[in-house]
């Protein structure tokens, strides 16, 4: 009933049609994925835009001080934010990590912990770590702390900093 040749065909029929499948899945990506594999695009169009300059400009959100943000700021809040920062440093006093600790940072010296092998950068800071120094360092460590060896991106929102500074501070 079957012989050798048709097994062969249905074979390679099968090869085929899985052939077919896999180049079908090929060229459909090609030319509907806009994903660009690293590349830096916004988006698979670039369009220019012109301001029209008879339009008023727009105005820019006026930024609130930290310290306005501060004096309201949700240390429950703050908590939530504390797991990003728990990867690489710890609450137990003594208890060093990749990070120093940070049980009672809000208002100690800068480079303070002792057995912590601190960045050139950070060691030779003057002042403390009040809650506006922390903000600034972790809105942009690299930017607040050349050379720091934190490899933290750093914090945008301001609310957010607010939060997590309140919730060490409540750490003491």
């Amino acid at each position: 009933m079957f012989d050798t040749m048709t097994i062969t065909k249905a074979g390679g029929a099968l090869c085929a049609a899985l052939l077919v499948f896999l180049l079908g899945g090929w060229a459909a990506e090609g030319l509907y994925n806009v994903d660009h594999h690293g590349e830096d695009h916004a988006s698979a169009y670039r369009m220019e835009i012109h301001e029209d300059s008879d339009a008023p400009a727009a105005e820019a959100e006026p930024e609130v001080p930290f310290e306005e943000v501060y004096a309201v700021a949700d240390a429950a809040a703050g908590e939530r934010l504390w797991r990003q920062c728990s990867a690489c440093h710890a609450l137990n006093p003594g208890q060093n990590g990749v990070g120093p600790y940070l049980h009672g940072v809000v208002g100690r010296d800068k480079g303070a912990v002792d057995g912590f092998g601190y960045s050139d950068t950070l060691a030779s800071m003057e002042g403390d770590w009040t809650p506006e120094n922390l903000s600034g360092f972790l809105e942009n460590p690299r930017q607040y702390a050349p050379g720091t060896a934190m490899a933290y991106g750093g914090m945008d929102d301001v609310e957010d900093r607010a939060n997590l500074i309140a919730y060490l501070a409540t750490q003491q």
